[in-house]
């Protein structure tokens, strides 16, 4: 059996039973730099498909509570889903940054704001500079640790430096924005778009569950301004 992810029609996420779900908890430094991943609670197994809330207005964070459905006072709206983002992204506001020893992929609009790509010398920087001593591996490691997948880099002979993900969904907690992130989907999982539709299939991408991306449904930082979203899974 496959394991996926169908988006419904202006509802939740609907997950195979056999995808585990747990926190991914940021680690950080005392200025707030992202410097690793921890994982945190993980959450009960389920023997039938589960829904996560997709709206951000749950009160039973992180599964959906019926509350995209409702409209909660005469100037609130119902939660409107639509999926803007592209199907198949190969080409779509990519740049591709060339070094001595190393090619960085930038998929611009698939960025979560997850901050690994900052710790100095910044990615950008250490790809052009990969021939420098410990440059290659600090570009390798802020690569693989964009959860995002905005971020990818390439050896010469065209192969692509990837971490081993157990198939799983993370619930990102942003420790210094202190809000929720977005959903980290690992290793491969097939997501499915409400119209049937299958989007590219990826070792490493956010889905939005603050229910404000301009990219539906991937995530594209509104989390971090949201007020839905304040504070961390508990």
């Amino acid at each position: 059996m496959v394991k996926k992810i169908k988006i419904t029609e202006n509802g939740p996420y609907e997950v195979s039973p056999d995808i585990p779900l747990v926190q991914s908890i940021i680690v950080i430094d005392e200025q707030g730099t992202s410097l690793s991943w921890r994982t945190g609670k993980k959450y009960p197994e389920q023997a039938k498909p589960y829904h996560l809330c997709r709206c951000g207005r749950s009160e039973n964070k992180p599964y959906c509570d019926g509350s995209h459905a409702k409209a909660a006072g005469p100037m609130a709206k119902k939660f409107d889903g639509t999926e803007v983002a592209a199907h198949d992204r190969d080409e779509l506001n990519t740049r591709i940054y060339e070094g001595p020893e190393l090619t960085l992929i930038d998929e611009e609009n698939l960025c979560a704001s997850l901050r690994f790509c900052d710790r100095a010398p910044r990615i950008w920087n250490a790809v052009q500079h990969s021939d420098k001593e410990g440059w290659k591996q600090i570009a390798i490691e802020e690569s693989c640790d964009c959860a995002s997948g905005r971020l990818t880099v390439i050896d010469k002979e065209g192969n692509a430096y990837e971490p081993k993900l157990d198939q799983e969904i993370g619930l990102v907690q942003d420790t210094a924005a202190e809000c929720r992130g977005p959903l980290w989907v690992k290793g491969g999982i097939t997501v499915e778009g409400a119209d049937g539709r299958q989007y590219k299939i990826r070792n490493r991408m956010t889905l939005c569950r603050c229910g404000e991306s301009k990219n539906m449904p991937f995530c594209d930082a509104s989390h971090r301004v949201s007020r839905n979203m304040r504070g961390l899974d508990e």
